[in-house]
């Protein structure tokens, strides 16, 4: 279980459902295909896949979900081309122009007839939530995909009281002086990757990949007062990431020996090698996000 990207949310009151009464709260929320008229399907499914019945994980104090979403594909220009086509024939079959509303009806009709055959995307979301240090991060390289798994929570169980990760400095004021200073706090390290906007409203914005972030070409944009708005970092030679100054953690990658660290669990047992990878997982990211956020100046208290 290797997360890719993390959207965190502090918890503002204690999350203290236990990972029974969750469950049985989840279950009523099920994912299930979509049938022939509908556009999407979103519920909940085993974390474990195929190799879980349940819709909750534990490891420790750890909590994992996972969400599954369908979604029917109807191209909007095959869509609008039927519309056309029905409107033009109706308009000269009745001697008319249609009115507003009987165009969005042969719209709706036209969508019904087209959902049957249209193809399908799936996409599973995961989620740990972490009880004790007060925290739900989301596997999403969006703020919207984590917004819509955390609505379908909120359905499942009824409250959840929660707000985006956010600190007392403007994450882009500290990355900013980061890469002014040309070093970042103790046990973290500047790549190679970095994107500086302007403070100005319609100042330009630079993107730099495979960069050296203290070359004189990096110290002019700086000098120009545009802040960083993403900072790639590595952590403890453990964790490197690509920092957003909303706090996202985009493009996560673990070390190959933080990795190999679970390669004697029997691998004919993928239940067992997704625990303890799980555990491995969320008992790493569990040091780094403190030290990240303290690194950062703190977070903003609620």
């Amino acid at each position: 279980m290797w997360f890719k990207n993390l959207q965190i949310y502090r918890f503002t009151r204690p999350f203290e459902l236990s990972l029974e009464d969750l469950e049985q709260q989840l279950e009523a929320f099920p994912f299930s295909p979509c049938g022939g008229q509908d556009q999407a399907k979103f519920g909940w499914i085993s974390p474990l896949g195929k190799q879980g019945q349940a819709l909750t994980h534990g490891a420790g104090e750890q909590i994992l979900l996972c969400a599954k979403k369908e979604e029917k594909m109807l191209p909007g220009a095959v869509v609008n081309d039927a519309v056309t086509e029905k409107v033009e024939a109706l308009e000269i079959e009745q001697g008319r122009a249609l009115k507003k509303k009987e165009k969005e009806a042969i719209k709706e009709e036209v969508i019904t007839n087209l959902l049957p055959r249209a193809f399908s995307r799936h996409q599973q979301t995961y989620a740990w939530i972490n009880p004790q240090a007060g925290f739900i991060a989301v596997d999403a390289s969006s703020s919207k995909r984590a917004e819509d798994l955390l609505a379908l929570l909120r359905k499942s169980i009824g409250s959840l009281p929660v707000v985006p990760l956010a600190m007392t400095t403007p994450p882009e004021i500290t990355l900013t002086d980061w890469l002014k200073e040309g070093t970042a706090p103790a046990g973290f390290a500047l790549e190679d990757e970095a994107e500086l906007r302007s403070a100005l409203e319609h100042g330009g914005i630079i993107r730099a990949k495979q960069q050296d972030l203290l070359s004189e070409e990096m110290k002019a944009h700086l000098d120009a007062d545009k802040l960083v708005t993403k900072l790639a970092l590595n952590w403890s030679d453990t964790i490197s990431f690509v920092l957003a100054d909303d706090m996202s953690i985009k493009r996560l990658k673990f070390s190959e020996e933080l990795r190999e660290q679970n390669d004697d669990v029997v691998s004919e047992d993928a239940a067992a090698r997704f625990d303890a990878d799980f555990a491995l997982v969320t008992g790493e990211l569990s040091r780094f996000i403190p030290e990240l956020t303290e690194a950062l100046g703190g977070e903003e208290t609620h």
